[in-house]
């Protein structure tokens, strides 16, 4: 009757001894699976950080060499141009509309022979890109009221500077230190060396 009974007793004790060996492979499991993630972290870490030095260095391009509008329309097409009264009624418009917005140093070169995209310049100052974006919108609707309606494309903007092609005339909106840079009076004002060789020329 003793034996009988110890027999039991044995394979109850023995039954925690198999029950461990999971145990211990889940442990072994669990440990091993933290080291390997931070080895695939450390791979990715060097492409997330070249990221940022890529877009920093074109932005210091960008203010560097600020973008430049260009008129859209192709120059060798033919243009038609406007009748001189409905030209000087469009200029009008657009002096009007900028004074009220308090731009600055307004300016109207007639060009009419030496530029073959348009006939009058407009280049008026703003102070900031804000106040630019203001005007631009502004001298569209005044061209609006006085009948000639823009294209989408009409209008090439920049920070610093903002292009209205209105055909027969193109408005220049610069901030002070871009109209400094591009000087388009010294180009196709009075001053600029073509005028100056044609008054020498009709002089002698």
């Amino acid at each position: 009757m003793k034996a009988k009974a110890a027999a039991p007793k044995a394979k109850a004790s023995a039954k925690p001894k198999v029950a461990a060996a999971p145990k211990a492979k889940a442990t072994t499991k669990s440990a091993a699976a933290p080291k390997a993630a931070p080895k695939r972290a450390a791979a990715k870490a060097p492409a997330a950080k070249a990221a940022p030095k890529a877009k920093a260095a074109t932005k210091a391009d960008g203010a560097a060499k600020p973008a430049t509008p260009r008129i859209s329309r192709p120059r060798s097409k033919r243009r038609e141009k406007l009748p001189p009264d409905r030209l000087e009624l469009l200029v009008d418009a657009a002096r009007k509309s900028l004074e009220d917005d308090k731009a600055e140093n307004i300016v109207v070169l007639d060009v009419t022979g030496r530029a073959d995209y348009t006939d009058r310049l407009i280049i008026a100052t703003g102070q900031v890109e804000r106040q630019l974006q203001a005007m631009a919108a502004h001298l569209d609707e005044a061209l609006g009221k006085a009948g000639l309606h823009l294209r989408r494309d009409a209008i090439q903007a920049s920070g610093d500077w903002v292009l209205i092609d209105a055909g027969d005339l193109v408005i220049h909106l610069f901030r002070p230190d871009a109209r400094e840079l591009y000087r388009l009076e010294r180009m196709w004002g009075p001053e600029s060396p073509v005028q100056t060789e044609q008054a020498d020329a009709a002089r002698g």
